[in-house]
């Protein structure tokens, strides 16, 4: 019987690891132009890296077993812990600013569905150490600019912005207590995709009576500028002590940030986004398809607690995630992923009194960069070799043992009788 593939991976025959490098080098670019560097650490990791992020319950998520030495590990899940440990541990050391990307692949185990797999690959971009908004700015700028580079518009997507810092302090003023803040930051983060049903129960399981805290959570939700979120604030909690005020002018300050970059057609400021994990520290933001399935394409935010977490330094930081498998789904069905076609620069035809010669050429133009094709068997017919060359730009044509060939541009239909030895010119 066949051996088959695990449920929830992926093969890539050629021309899906073009397609795939397609978006990689994208991406790459892209972070490159920001100035960005490029890192990468272990797949393997020990498993309490994880937990101590997100709780003994990741566990039951993640690939996870204990290895010969006893050591409780995991494949990993995501980069950000790993990237928050490697930091910490030389954040004296490293030199600023501290703008660094990584394209890796991930493991979860979870039920397989379309947009989510159990390997999957991630960009994830950071930038540490810069407490202000203007390193937010720069991490969703560049999450647009990759997105844009790919040929979609802000027609195709929008950035959802919002800010947990906002929230805890409405539920502060709403005398949510300290320590249901989380609770119902997580009923908030899923009620877009439960029913109204659901979330009410749940807020009620809370035993929040007399706050109208769902009445205040649904008007929240619906802002859409600073203003009417000011003009909010100061009606249902009647005075905004400093933070607040400093908090709204953060808001309009990396909102003007965006709009100077000329992306303001790409932002909604959208409360309905909370993002579900708990490290999240301020200013958080996820990218949707605009219109049709409005898929989750990317998001991220602030996070400056994490790498205090493990036990390093407090280090300020602020990040974004682009998993390949749903952008690779958009950019299919928008048809904006180039046709796989191997093309080779140059195709050899040779007979056997000038294989030697072809084959000494081929060597050195691969040597200069070129990419040389010819027919691997010892067969030289022209009727197959002139077959295979179809997909070349030029072909090199060597006979009767001969320095001099004729050389075919296949795009222009046009023959150069030349030396061989003038042929990396003529490419």
């Amino acid at each position: 019987m066949p051996i088959e593939i695990l449920p929830g991976f992926r093969e890539f025959y050629p021309e899906n690891c073009f397609e795939r490098n397609f978006i990689f080098e994208k991406m790459r670019q892209i972070c490159r132009s920001f100035c960005f560097s490029e890192y990468d650490s272990p797949i393997l990791e020990p498993l309490e890296l994880f937990t101590e992020k997100s709780g003994e319950e990741i566990a039951s998520q993640l690939f996870n077993f204990v290895d010969r030495g006893g050591r409780a590990v995991a494949l990993r899940p995501e980069m950000t812990p790993a990237v928050a440990r490697m930091i910490g541990s030389k954040i004296h050391a490293l030199k600023r600013p501290l703008k660094w990307f990584s394209i890796e692949e991930n493991f979860r185990y979870e039920r397989p569905q379309k947009g989510r797999l159990r390997s999957f690959y991630q960009l994830n971009v950071d930038i540490f150490d810069e407490k202000g908004i203007h390193a937010d700015a720069e991490v969703i700028a560049l999450a647009v600019t990759i997105f844009r580079s790919f040929g979609l518009t802000a027609d195709d997507f929008h950035v959802r912005l919002s800010d947990r810092n906002l929230w805890t302090f409405l539920l502060r003023g709403l005398a949510v207590p300290e320590f249901l803040t989380a609770n119902v930051l997580s009923i908030i983060d899923k009620m877009e995709r439960e029913s109204s049903e659901e979330s009410v129960k749940k807020l009620n399981a809370l035993n929040l009576e007399g706050t109208r805290l769902l009445e205040n959570i649904e008007i929240f939700q619906a802002i859409c500028t600073v203003d009417d979120l000011e003009k909010f604030l100061r009606t249902t909690l009647k005075d905004l002590d400093d933070e607040m005020v400093l908090r709204l002018d953060q808001l309009r300050l990396l909102l003007a940030r965006l709009e100077h970059f000329g992306l303001a057609s790409f932002i909604t400021l959208d409360f309905g986004i909370v993002r579900g994990l708990a490290y999240y520290t301020g200013f958080v933001f996820e990218i949707f398809e605009r219109f049709g399935k409005s898929r989750a394409l990317a998001g991220g935010g602030r996070y400056d607690d994490l790498v205090e977490k493990f036990g390093y330094s407090k280090t300020a930081a602020v990040g974004l995630a682009i998993g390949d498998v749903t952008l690779g789904n958009v950019l299919a069905e928008r048809h904006l992923i180039p046709t796989f076609d191997p093309i080779a620069d140059l195709f050899m035809i040779f007979d056997s009194q000038t294989e030697a010669l072809a084959m000494g050429d081929a060597y050195n133009l691969r040597e200069r960069g070129f990419a040389i094709n010819y027919v691997l068997k010892n067969d030289f017919s022209l009727d197959k070799q002139f077959k295979q060359a179809a997909k070349a730009r030029w072909i090199a044509y060597y006979t009767n043992g001969q320095e001099d060939i004729i050389l075919r541009n296949v795009v222009q239909r046009k023959d150069y009788p030349i030396h061989r030895s003038e042929i990396a010119s003529y490419l």
